[in-house]
């Protein structure tokens, strides 16, 4: 049946419905009180003419109405009493009424066209049981921690929506709601409760339904699950289900970052919108973990034109893929395989695209791989910025923001170093009245490729152990969603010449993490031993995203600050990038740590020494590598 027959059967109902009544409650009342008859055709007639006219005002017959609620009926209910209440005031100024026969004829036709609705929403769902064989006997008997607000959403959408699932009761620490009922569905006790409520009431699955929930409320959740052998997963973000990307009972599993409880960032949307929408918007780097997350986010504001830059054939098909699906039809998409360190070819992009605004993600991230490959990462991380900045510069870009990373201060590696020359070449461009140079400063992003995180499942997953450097290693960590987010900010904020630096709250402990992964796997740690590695090349014990001469409390966004820049002067920075390509590995290595203003760690000093004691019989030499 298509929409428009359906809008002309409900009209039909409800008019047929309205007539009936009043018919019905004419001869009812008849045999005791003499009813004109003009007073029925009024009521009748004006009834129908002012709920028709209310009913396609407020739509109702637009609405689906086997998913009728609760508030969807109320709404029915206030048509169908607004009409009668004007149909009776236009009554009485025509001719005498009975007040019996008024409300007579108002209860049979609300009951009759309110309960027709539900009455019909009851049948779909009987048919559909019939129809997929659905008994309680194969429904997931579910257990829901949390009977707030997540919780009622979560149960009211099952109920009103086909589905498997049977939510046999409640969990709550709060004592008031203990005993309760909301839609229907008790709250049986305690978070405490959770392991005999299990055998009780034979659960298959527990859904956390608590969107701000604690981690520590977590690992106490996870503790009490341990070893249970049932499914444990929690609903979809409300973000999520408001958005339209997952349906409420769209269940996903319980990850690491909710356990780390980071905190999501809000945008300003209105001063990003007024920077990205209807303009041109290049990301290099868009198939990386950040750049791909950076297009997703900018892709919301509408511009006229994203372009899709990496090196990466398959990673650009992918992200390019994605957008297409969400993307506005105004928005062109254009990918783009190119490699930074093609000057020529980057900047004919730049030429063919002149974009408003460029955000820089391309680059060699992994520590340990660019202690083995330095010319690698000083022709991707230096060079590949440089061209991209002096591109962006040519064709008067109005901003470039430059991804960084927390690597970058105090380096003792290549990766580390490079990055830092990299915010020297970006923010040393800057020009008053030119193109707008910052660079974004952060630390690990959870989830990303190069994260321990995807390491340390495929571990788990294999049985252990999990391998962690050295157990007096920390980190900081952001969630992929959250750092681009601030990255699109700080790049709005950015008058010129900055560095900015995002709060990673407090650093996280590797071997804590490893242990949070292991609990949230449903292993214990005798299970899944975890063991020291040992420091890889290039690696620090402890992260810093500030050095001792960048402090400030120069706070410009939630969860970004400014830091101050340190630069040495662009002509002495271009001056080291030319000398750099004439040194071999090892002076490579030493020169970039000290130009970055890093510090040579005691390893790699004692490697070097022997080396030269092996090689070198002038002193004179030795005494330059200990001094650099």
């Amino acid at each position: 049946m298509s929409r428009k027959t359906k809008v002309l059967f409900l009209l039909g109902y409800d008019t047929l419905a309205i007539v009936c009544s009043g018919v019905v409650a004419y001869f009812f009342l008849d045999p005791y009180i003499k009813l004109p008859s003009e007073s029925l055709f009024l009521t009748i007639g004006g009834s129908i003419t002012i709920y028709l006219i209310l009913a396609t005002y407020f739509r109702l017959f637009r609405k689906i109405n086997r998913y009728t609620s609760i508030r969807e009926a109320v709404s029915v209910l206030l048509c169908v009493t607004s009409a009668y209440i004007f149909s009776a005031l236009i009554t009485i100024i025509f001719t005498s009424v009975s007040f019996r026969f008024l409300v007579l004829s108002y209860v049979f036709s609300a009951t009759l066209i309110v309960g027709g609705r539900i009455g019909w929403r009851v049948y779909n769902e009987h048919q559909y049981k019939l129809a997929h064989h659905v008994t309680y006997d194969h429904l997931i008997r579910t257990l829901v921690v949390g009977a707030g607000q997540g919780g009622s959403l979560f149960v009211k959408s099952l109920q009103r929506n086909e589905s498997e699932v049977k939510v046999v009761g409640f969990v709550d620490d709060d004592i008031n709601k203990q005993g309760a009922l909301l839609y229907g569905v008790p709250v049986l006790g305690p978070m405490d409760d959770i392991p005999s409520l299990i055998k009780l009431h034979n659960i298959d699955q527990i859904t956390v339904a608590i969107p701000s929930l604690k981690p520590e409320e977590y690992e106490r959740f996870l503790d009490l699950t341990t070893n249970l052998n049932i499914t444990i997963n929690q609903m979809p973000s409300l973000e999520d289900v408001m958005q339209g990307k997952l349906e409420v009972n769209q269940f996903r599993d319980i990850d690491v970052i909710d356990l780390l409880g980071r905190e999501e960032v809000k945008l300003d949307m209105n001063q990003l919108a007024d920077k990205i929408t209807d303009r041109t918007v290049l990301v290099s780097g868009a198939g990386g973990s950040i750049g791909s997350e950076i297009c997703r986010q900018i892709i919301r504001f509408s511009p006229t034109r994203i372009v899709l830059l990496g090196h990466g054939e398959n990673s650009i098909y992918l992200i390019h893929k994605e957008l297409q699906q969400i993307a506005h039809e105004e928005t062109e998409i254009i990918p783009i395989i190119a490699d930074i360190q093609d000057r020529e070819r980057i900047f004919t992009i730049m030429q063919d695209y002149k974009p408003d605004r460029v955000y820089h993600a391309a680059a060699h991230k992994h520590v340990p791989l660019m202690e083995y490959n330095p010319t690698e990462a000083v022709k991707n991380n230096i060079h590949g910025t440089k061209n991209m900045a002096e591109a962006a510069k040519s064709v008067n870009v109005g901003s470039f923001v430059m991804i960084s990373t927390d690597k970058a201060v105090n380096p003792p590696n290549v990766m580390g170093s490079t990055k830092r020359i990299a915010e020297m070449i970006v923010t040393g461009l800057n020009e008053p009245g030119k193109t707008i140079f910052a660079a974004v400063r952060f630390g690990n992003v959870l989830g990303s490729r190069g994260s321990v995180v995807p390491l340390f499942k495929e571990q788990i997953k294999c049985g252990g152990p999990i391998t962690v450097t050295d157990f007096r290693m920390t980190r900081y960590f952001m969630t992929i969603p959250e750092a681009s987010r601030l990255v699109l900010q700080a790049g709005a904020l950015a008058k010129g010449g900055e560095i900015f630096i995002l709060d990673m709250a407090e650093p996280v402990k590797i071997v804590n993490l490893a242990k949070k992964m292991i609990k949230l796997s449903g292993y214990t740690e005798k299970e899944i031993p975890i063991v020291e590695a040992g420091i890889r090349p290039g690696e620090k014990l402890y992260e810093e995203l500030l050095t001792s001469s960048e402090h400030t409390d120069r706070k410009v966004y939630d969860k970004i600050f400014v830091g101050k820049v340190n630069n040495k002067p662009i002509n002495e920075v271009m001056d080291f990038i030319y000398k750099v390509e004439q040194f071999s590995n090892d002076e490579l290595k030493s020169s970039l740590i000290t130009f970055a203003g890093g510090k040579l760690n005691p390893t790699r000093v004692a490697i070097q020494q022997t080396k030269d004691k092996n090689t070198l019989t002038d002193n004179s030499k030795l005494a330059v590598v200990m001094k650099s």
